[in-house]
């Protein structure tokens, strides 16, 4: 059960600046000033390097443990499982993706608007619901 949950534990954390950062996106990207500007600059970089990104790695390690102390053995038939793993690696897509949004932003070079990162801000939850259904519920 401790692996479980410093998985979760871990699991907050990423899902946290997940949601946090696209956040962060829209307001850089209707800063004016560049008080402002540099401002979000390094909240975002410490939060994608200091809290997003080990929590993700943490996340996989306590998970990967976990799969290899009993879950794969127990559900390896299972397609929940497989259809979980499939979806974290949707999220990882959009976690590195994060990643190029907030270089952009590091080197001035942000080319979407608020109004895109107030949509992509929305597609974490989509995750997140469908994770923790897959997790809890196990349909097939």
């Amino acid at each position: 059960m401790w692996l479980k949950a410093f998985h979760l534990i871990f699991m907050v954390t990423w899902f946290a600046g997940l949601f946090y950062l696209p956040r962060l996106f829209v307001y850089h990207a209707l800063a004016e000033d560049e008080i402002s500007r540099q401002r979000f600059k390094i909240m975002e970089r410490k939060l994608y390097f200091g809290i997003m990104t080990p929590g993700m790695i943490l996340t996989f390690v306590f998970g990967a443990w976990m799969l290899a102390d009993y879950a794969w053995a127990l559900y390896r038939d299972q397609g929940w499982l497989h259809a979980k793993l499939t979806l974290l690696g949707g999220l990882i897509v959009y976690h590195l993706a994060c990643g190029k949004w907030l270089l952009g932003f590091a080197h001035d070079r942000n080319r979407h608007s608020h109004v895109f990162y107030r949509w992509v801000n929305e597609i974490p939850a989509l995750f997140l619901v469908a994770i923790i259904v897959l997790a809890t519920v196990k349909p097939f």
